[in-house]
């Protein structure tokens, strides 16, 4: 973002109508789509139209940087309805046609994600179906085999029978022909798995003591079935808490760490959920971020816990936008040598946070009062207390509608003005409302809901890589 000065063709007003700068359309995308689950509410609404405006904007002149948005988002942060979005607007995009094929393939790494890709399209833009988008879906299906298929045949309002009708693939063997007129019979073997053995034997102890001896639960079915094991008090019950906290599994899963926090703030209260539920839960979040840089020097890491913050992040779950800054403030101080830890509102607090407490229990303990958002209030009081910091994190929706008038960067000038020159401003958006408030030297926006948004900050720091640098490094 160094490119940019403060010319007032810059300048435009947030989602509550206060003091803005515009984002270029690329870096617009990546705050949009690494923060968004397609299709759900916000606090100021669903932006999800927005979203696929601005997608079909870039790919007219980018199709590549578009292709390579959804292939980060699905295979580094393991965003999924988004990259099914991307997959429709390159296969609609006259200039992304060529991309699509390649892409969508690349991205159905699940047998549902072809229903997924195959229904958004339908959904946006109907029939007919671009060949490119039918070549992608076929070159995908031909990588699962029955076990893969039976598992994801389900009755949505498009089928995997759907996608073969559709995109009409031509088998190649008779082993392949024979596969997809079971899948369009609906005559596939059903799949041992934990669900159709939950169906059909019961949520109970002996079902989850055979799904655990035979290894059959993947890493995220044993976090979001974490209480119903629990209940059901298996006697292999410590294997799946030494999975749990394996860090290789941990690491292989590449679960967001709000799927942590979930799990922990579901049992924390539980009855049958002892100590150990949350050490291993602990360990698992820990081993998720042991291999993030660290941050030498002094760190102010500021926390919006303001009432906009307060919207689920999807209609399914729990888990809020404050959650997340929460949690990702607690994990940016575990990594810094040394940190001042705020949180704010229209009001702002210093809390106590030692970098070797729980991450999952120090974010629990994080209060919020859910007043308006003035950011402008961390610089206040790094000037107030004459805090000479290397650089200050912000964790927020950025939408400001408290302060001076000006677009947050006005304090961050006046602290670098009379505290450090060199101060770094690494602003983190959570929501992607398409906005920023800071512009110029030494300032890193990123955005997203995954612990690896803070790899960026010492790499921008040495001049060595930005989240839009990783983002057009992909090969496509």
């Amino acid at each position: 973002m160094s490119k940019f000065n403060a010319a007032p063709s810059m300048r435009t007003i947030n989602q509550s109508g206060h003091a803005a700068y515009k984002m270029e359309p690329k870096d617009q995308l990546i705050t949009q789509v690494l923060t968004s689950f397609f299709g759900e509410p916000k606090y100021y609404g669903d932006n999800s139209a927005e979203i696929v405006d601005a997608l079909r904007s870039v790919c007219a002149s980018e199709p590549a940087f578009i292709a390579k948005l959804g292939i980060f988002a699905r295979t580094e942060f393991n965003m999924r309805s988004i990259s099914h979005v991307i997959a429709a607007v390159l296969a609609n995009v006259e200039a992304g046609k060529p991309y699509a094929r390649k892409y969508a393939s690349r991205i159905c790494t699940r047998a549902d994600d072809m229903t997924e890709v195959l229904a958004c399209y339908l959904g946006l833009y109907g029939k007919p179906v671009p060949n490119s988008l039918k070549k992608g879906l076929s070159d995908a299906l031909r990588r699962f085999d029955e076990y893969a298929l039976a598992k994801y045949d389900r009755d949505g309002a498009v089928k995997l029978r759907d996608v073969i009708r559709i995109a009409h693939p031509t088998p190649t063997t008779k082993e392949q022909e024979a596969l997809w007129k079971k899948t369009l019979e609906r005559t596939l073997e059903t799949p041992v798995t934990w669900e159709t053995q939950l169906s059909a034997h019961g949520n109970n102890k002996e079902t989850w003591e055979r799904l655990i001896s035979e290894n059959a639960l993947g890493y995220m079915a044993m976090l979001r079935n974490l209480r119903n094991i629990i209940d059901a008090q298996p006697d292999n019950l410590d294997v799946v808490y030494a999975a749990i906290a394996d860090p290789a599994r941990v690491r292989k899963s590449r679960v967001l760490p709000f799927r942590f926090y979930s799990a922990y703030r579901e049992l924390r209260n539980h009855p049958q959920a002892t100590s150990r539920v949350a050490e291993k839960l602990e360990e698992a979040i820990a081993a998720s971020t042991d291999a993030l840089p660290y941050l030498p020097g002094k760190t102010m890491v500021a926390i919006d816990v303001s009432g906009s913050m307060n919207s689920p992040i999807s209609d399914r779950s729990t888990v809020k936008c404050r959650d997340i800054a929460c949690l990702m403030g607690v994990i940016a101080n575990r990594i810094c040598e040394e940190t001042i830890v705020t949180v704010f509102d229209t009001g702002i607090e210093k809390i106590s946070l030692p970098r070797t407490s729980g991450i999952l229990t120090s974010a629990d303990a994080i209060s919020a009062n859910g007043g308006g958002t003035n950011i402008h209030l961390p610089f206040a009081y790094i000037l107030k207390n004459q805090l000479h910091v290397d650089r200050i994190i912000l964790l927020s929706d950025n939408e400001v509608n408290h302060g001076n008038g000006q677009p947050v960067q006005s304090s961050a000038n006046e602290c670098r003005a009379r505290l450090n020159p060199n101060m770094w401003v690494h602003a983190i958006d959570l929501d992607g409302y398409g906005t920023q408030q800071f512009i110029g030297d030494k300032t890193n926006i990123i955005a997203g809901w995954s612990e690896k948004v803070l790899e960026f900050i010492l790499l921008a720091e040495n001049g060595m890589d930005s989240l839009r640098k990783r983002i057009e490094q992909i090969k496509v």
